[in-house]
């Protein structure tokens, strides 16, 4: 299979994107999201408005070094302001002037905007359409037009609205991009607007760019898709303003998986959830865990009888191989689970399980009752591990904690004590630290490190505390999730208790024998 694509992706993620509230890129991270878009093989990459800021200048100038291998880069601008020419308008000089392959312009649809928003006739609206994209191609760039507000121009005054793409496919525009940038289409208008401008205006390609403000971003792209768009614009993780756009997430493999339709070269789709998360890294925004496609939660299975029948056949509750757009079947343990979670969530101890059944069940009545008391072993597997290794009779016992007092002395330092038996030995060690659980974590190290030296490649990556039932104030209890390290791997615990400390001592202590007790 060749990696010709049938549908165009345009990424418009640095731009777009950016545009969403609380994300701002630096220069470095929109150079970094470029690369990954460029490896996971989109067709086009919109890397800002060049001169509508200095770091969209820079952008521009710094991405002429870059070696993109699928993509080609993309400025986006203005049509010409009125009552000028094209030639002498600051904004397309600025486009021409970041040398890029390719120029998008927006321009007005909606005869409404026209008048009120550029304050111009519709007469002048043609002709501003008409000379930008007339003059970029004579400089020599492929022009991409956004029909902005397409879908509300064309429900007002649909003459106008085509009229408007009229103008810009014979001054040269090779693609007509309908927007419905005010996200409020739905996607029987959307199939039926498409098709119509598809029959009136059949000798250009056409294409589509949905915002989200209906919750529909993603089937209006479908939608016209199936009305014959071959050019999809969107956004990676649904970034944008308001509401955001259509999530190229979503977009992507509903095209190649549902609609059959190529849209990245082969063997691309499995970076999919990659490039979804490092992008979300990047640009320092948290995860949707529930994102389609990939998410963390996106094929996790809670319910005993879902587990079940995922166990014999994962169709049965996922309607794709997560496998091929990157992901991964997950089976979580909570009070919902049966005993096929307990079997399906490691392999390793399955047969184990299978013959001891009362094992299992054992360890599920424990399960529930510690869920019954908050705990949540989704983001913990190192903690139910313990559990299950010790509902088998496998969980060695390395130390066994005593006692161990918090307090914050005059200085301000929180100081911690412990004491500890190992074999016939007590251990009684003091620390300081920079907070209670770093003492905590510091003063059990040095109880261990003369007995168990490995511990000195453990380290304390991330702490996360949530509070579980905030109406009860400062009686409030609390859980505490804890991730370690030994620099190969990682592993999370947890703690649950009436106060932070007491729940973090029990998560550090999990996350202590858990590495000792590894394999």
């Amino acid at each position: 299979m060749s990696n010709r694509v049938e549908i165009e992706i345009y990424d418009t993620t640095l731009r777009d994107g950016a545009q969403a509230e609380g994300l701002a890129y630096s220069v470095d991270d929109k150079l970094k999201i470029a690369r990954a878009l460029d490896q996971i093989g989109v067709s086009y990459i919109e890397g800002g408005w060049p001169g509508a800021n200095p770091k969209d200048v820079e952008f521009f100038e710094r991405a002429k070094s870059l070696s993109l291998n699928c993509a080609s880069l993309a400025a986006f601008g203005s049509t010409r302001r009125a009552d000028g020419l094209a030639a002498d308008d600051t904004v397309v000089q600025g486009l021409l002037a970041a040398q890029t392959p390719i120029v998008t312009i927006f321009g007005k649809s909606w005869d409404f905007h026209v008048e009120i928003a550029l304050k111009t006739t519709l007469e002048e609206n043609l002709r501003m359409i008409a000379d930008t994209v007339s003059h970029l191609k004579s400089c020599g760039r492929r022009v991409f037009y956004d029909a902005e507000h397409f879908f509300d121009g064309f429900k007002a005054n649909a003459e106008y609205a085509l009229d408007t793409l009229q103008a810009a496919v014979k001054a040269g525009a090779e693609t007509l991009i309908l927007c419905d940038t005010n996200g409020g289409a739905l996607p029987e208008r959307v199939t039926e607007v498409v098709t119509l401008v598809r029959s009136r205006i059949p000798q250009v390609r056409l294409g589509i760019h949905c915002h989200n403000d209906g919750e529909l971003a993603v089937a209006n792209s479908l939608a016209a898709v199936d009305g014959g768009v071959t050019h999809v614009q969107g956004v990676f993780n649904g970034y944008g303003e308001r509401c955001g756009n259509a999530n190229l997430c979503s977009v992507i493999p509903n095209i190649e998986l549902k609609l059959d339709r190529r849209c990245l070269p082969e063997g691309k789709l499995k970076l999919l959830t990659h490039t979804s998360r490092y992008i979300n890294e990047v640009a320092n925004v948290v995860p949707n865990e529930r994102a389609a496609f990939v998410g963390r939660s996106a094929f996790a299975h809670k319910g005993g009888i879902h587990v079940s029948a995922v166990s014999k056949a994962k169709e049965t509750y996922e309607h794709i191989d997560p496998e091929r757009v990157g992901n991964e079947t997950r089976v979580l343990i909570s009070d919902q689970s049966g005993v096929s979670n307990i079997r399906f969530k490691f392999d390793g101890l399955s047969e184990e399980f299978n013959r001891n059944p009362e094992a299992a069940r054992r360890l599920l009545a424990q399960l529930k009752t510690l869920e019954h008391e908050g705990y949540s072993f989704e983001d913990a597997e190192a903690s139910f591990m313990l559990l299950a290794w010790g509902a088998l009779g496998r969980r060695r016992q390395f130390f066994d904690p005593i006692e161990y007092r918090v307090w914050i002395g005059s200085s301000g330092a929180p100081e911690a004590v412990v004491r500890l038996r190992v074999g016939d030995e007590e251990m009684h060690t003091a620390s300081l630290g920079v907070g209670p659980a770093h003492a905590l974590d510091q003063a059990l190290r040095k109880a261990l490190r003369p007995h168990y030296p490995q511990i000195v490649r453990f380290h304390l990556i991330d702490f996360k505390v949530r509070i579980l039932d905030g109406e009860k104030a400062s009686a409030a209890k609390t859980r505490v999730h804890v991730e370690t390290s030994d620099g190969e791997v990682s592993w999370n615990t947890m703690g649950v208790g009436e106060n932070i400390i007491s729940a973090t001592w029990q998560a550090i202590l999990d996350s202590i024998e858990y590495g000792l007790n590894r394999p």
